[in-house]
């Protein structure tokens, strides 16, 4: 019996691109894989900061040459940054396990606008990634001979291939890598920003009178309410610079504990952050009445202005800056390679996607939470061909649905519930935040609507209806699977269950050499005792021993704290020795085998060489429900691991029988 298989090719490569497996019950795995505030800012607020490159020039063009009303729009931008963030951090107080706008959604308000708040975030997590990779490609051959233009869009996906490779090798891990790029960014526009307001310190009596002119002048020239609605508009077309902020919530699973205290403090590394580029570089542009320029980005104008006269090490600079600027749009990508998967993993418990999302891989990382972020991002990325002015416009209207849910949910909570210490300062911020998500969500779709917006918005309502179909089958799966239960309690009282023979022999010491069948079993179900049943109408009593093997999957839900995994252990033993005891009631020698990983059909196959090489006339069975009316999409949404299990042990030569459990099953 083959008991160490030499790696395959595939196995090979993976373990050179991903790396070696991981061990989830490694005392230390927590610590190691978990992320302090500090690497979490880089990992989670890179998006943030990244849309200073857009942002702030999209709301300071807009105002044309009223330059001098940047200042109101920055000072505005600036507040609703702190007053988004630190709604925010009520939320992760809130629910320190995370989910971030679905878990807030679905606990305060209700299951299915929660699944409403958590499509919209993934198809903005998509576009977080297609958007940051297309922009960072499109500034990095800015730099390179137009000749070279060509080659973008495969530059653009080999960086998406190389982010999905460096996810899957394990978050931290990734983020390490980005970590310097990340500083070299803030480095050098925290200079860029200080040198400006050097430059007119001695300047700021004539400033705030020029921005008292300006509000003057333009407002007799387009009114009181032309004013108003500039404002409004500058302040909405910057909408993207608040895209990232949810991000913290969203990746909760990732940081360190205590979570909800690693958190805040990386929120306020955001906000601090993020605030003060965005606030920076608006009044630098109004202080240098900066404008655009052919082939240039109104950062790049601004910097020129600032450094040009340094000579040889003004343009070095410069071009560091800009470069940081071009590099740190891959980092944000990070974001959604990120939080994607941790929404998607919280909506697989609750069967709004296939359950497989909730799935860990080997490292430890939700795997297939990243592949199909990665997948989806490619498909978009060649879709739009890496046009970075069509993907602008899909992006933000989604990430602002969620965030409006999310402030309601909140509102909803503190109105409710008024026995907590400051509860009126914690409504006032979610209110004042529900009112301007509320109020630029209608801006982003009432300007973007007819431009292309429209397309996101089919997009996911497309997703929407795809997921009430998803829960809708696994609803009536479970509910008809449930129906089987109603034998338990018939086959755990005293006395014969009709279906067991009984076993003459009781209490003699097991010969290993007697012919032994092997259960594969998922907890104490009907599905479970029915495969019995059916066992013993086939194979009559000609087995002597019993062996229930059960495995402890280790996914996403479960692995969060070093509590969760003890809690899966003692679970998973409970339920196999329940298998136990009814087999010793009937006489029967019975024991139970429990493993624990985040790959079923590879611990089972493990675990059945082993037994296979202690009881060589074993045999394994498993039970495979078996719907009479059995479409497609069941098996995408159902698991058929026992299948798989047994490709694997044919060819060690060991025989698994999978006896069908039917089940009427229709729409």
């Amino acid at each position: 019996m083959p008991h160490n298989k030499k790696p395959s090719f595939f196995q090979r490569i993976k373990k050179v691109l991903v790396g070696g497996a991981k061990n989830p019950f490694d005392q230390s795995i927590f610590h190691n894989i978990s992320l302090i505030a500090f690497f979490a800012w880089v990992g989670l607020g890179a998006d943030g900061l990244s849309s200073s490159s857009y942002g702030p020039s999209e709301a300071f063009i807009t105002l044309g040459n009223h330059y001098y009303l940047g200042i109101i729009v920055a000072i505005a931008t600036a507040l609703t940054i702190f007053i988004i963030g630190e709604s925010y951090s009520q939320i992760v107080e809130l629910f320190p396990s995370g989910g971030g706008g679905y878990i807030v959604a679905t606990k305060l308000l209700n299951p299915t606008l929660g699944m409403i708040s958590g499509a919209a975030l993934l198809i903005d997590y998509v576009l977080t990634i297609t958007l940051s990779i297309a922009s960072g490609a499109e500034a990095f051959f800015s730099f390179l001979p137009y000749q070279l233009i060509g080659f973008k869009l495969s530059f653009a996906l080999l960086a998406l291939i190389v982010l999905i490779i460096l996810n899957l090798r394990g978050i931290k891990e990734s983020v390490s890598v980005l970590t310097p790029i990340f500083l070299i960014f803030v480095i050098t526009h925290a200079l860029m920003i200080i040198i400006a307001f050097v430059y007119h310190s001695s300047d700021l009596p004539a400033v705030i009178s020029s921005t008292t002119s300006d509000i003057r002048s333009s407002i007799s020239e387009i009114g009181l309410m032309g004013v108003f609605l500039l404002l409004v508009r500058a302040y909405s077309m910057g909408a993207g610079t608040y895209t990232g902020i949810e991000a913290v919530s969203n990746g909760m699973a990732v940081l360190r504990e205590p979570r909800a205290k690693t958190a805040k403090k990386t929120m306020k590394y955001m906000m601090i952050s993020l605030a003060s580029v965005v606030l920076g570089l608006m009044i630098a542009y109004a202080l240098f009445k900066v404008q655009l320029a052919p082939g240039k980005t109104l950062n790049a104008v601004l910097f020129e202005k600032l450094a040009g006269g340094w000579g040889n090490y003004g343009y070095l600079f410069i071009l560091i800056t800009l470069f940081s600027e071009a590099a740190i749009l891959f980092v944000a990508a990070q974001t959604g390679f990120v939080g994607g998967p941790g929404v998607l993993s919280n909506m697989a418990v609750d069967k709004w996607v296939p359950k497989r999302f909730a799935l860990l891989s080997d490292r430890l990382v939700s795997m297939n939470g990243i592949l199909i972020m990665g997948i989806s991002s490619i498909i978009l990325m060649i879709m739009t061909n890496g046009n970075v002015r069509y993907l602008v416009v899909l992006y933000s209207i989604n990430v602002f649905a969620t965030f409006s849910l999310s402030q309601l949910g909140m509102v909803r909570h503190w109105l409710k519930d008024r026995s907590e210490k400051g509860v009126f300062g914690k409504l006032f911020i979610n209110g004042i935040g529900l009112f301007l998500t509320v109020l630029i969500l209608i801006m982003m779709v009432t300007t973007k609507f007819f431009d292309g917006g429209w397309i996101t918005l089919f997009i996911t309502g497309t997703l929407i209806l795809f997921m009430i179909f998803i829960k809708r089958n696994y609803d009536l799966s479970e509910k008809l699977i449930k129906e089987l239960d109603i034998i338990i309690p018939e086959v755990e009282s005293p006395g014969l269950v009709p279906q067991i023979p009984l076993h003459a022999a009781s209490g003699q010491v097991p010969d290993m050499k007697d012919r032994t069948a092997v259960f594969l079993v998922k907890d104490f179900r009907g599905i479970g005792i029915q495969t019995i049943f059916n066992f013993f109408r086939a194979f009559g009593s000609d087995f002597k021993n019993f062996i229930f093997v059960q495995v402890g999957l280790i996914d996403a839900t479960s692995f969060k704290s070093p509590d969760d995994l003890k809690h899966v252990e003692d679970k998973v033993r409970m339920e196999a020795e329940r298998y136990v005891q009814l087999m010793k009631r009937q006489g029967y020698h019975a024991e139970a085998k429990c493993y624990f990983g985040t790959d079923t059909i590879e611990e089972i196959s493990k675990a059945a060489v082993e037994i296979h090489s202690l009881y060589p006339n074993s045999v394994f069975f498993g039970g495979q429900v078996v719907f009479e009316d059995h479409p497609v999409i069941s098996h995408m949404l159902h698991n058929e691991t026992l299948f798989a299990v047994q490709h694997k042990l044919y060819k060690d030569g060991i025989p698994l029988f999978i006896i069908p459990i039917m089940i009427s099953y229709s729409y």
